[in-house]
């Protein structure tokens, strides 16, 4: 898992750089709400995670915790954030 996180991270990273145009993580750092659009994204897919989970569909809830994952890493890099610094933080929670 970690290292398709360290991959992720690292597309996120380069789309954040390079802004190619037909990409929807470089959209999310050019969007004209700027952050909100993240924080709107991530609230859309806790939502749906909630409601996958309520209905106990297995598939669903993997692909809306993926969607999760992928719009927090967005949050974070957004933040100038690395995944050491959450790593750090969910370590000290041991």
């Amino acid at each position: 898992m970690e290292d398709t996180l360290d991959e992720l991270f690292a597309v996120i990273e380069d789309r954040k750089e390079t802004l190619p145009e037909d990409s929807y993580t470089a959209s999310l750092f050019t969007h004209a709400k700027g952050e909100n659009a993240v924080l709107e994204k991530l609230g859309e897919e806790t939502t749906e995670l909630v409601l996958a989970a309520k209905d106990d569909d297995r598939d669903e809830i993997a692909y809306e915790a993926a969607d999760i994952v992928y719009h927090l890493l967005v949050l974070l890099s957004m933040k100038g954030l690395e995944l050491e610094d959450l790593e750090r933080e969910l370590e000290a929670r041991r």
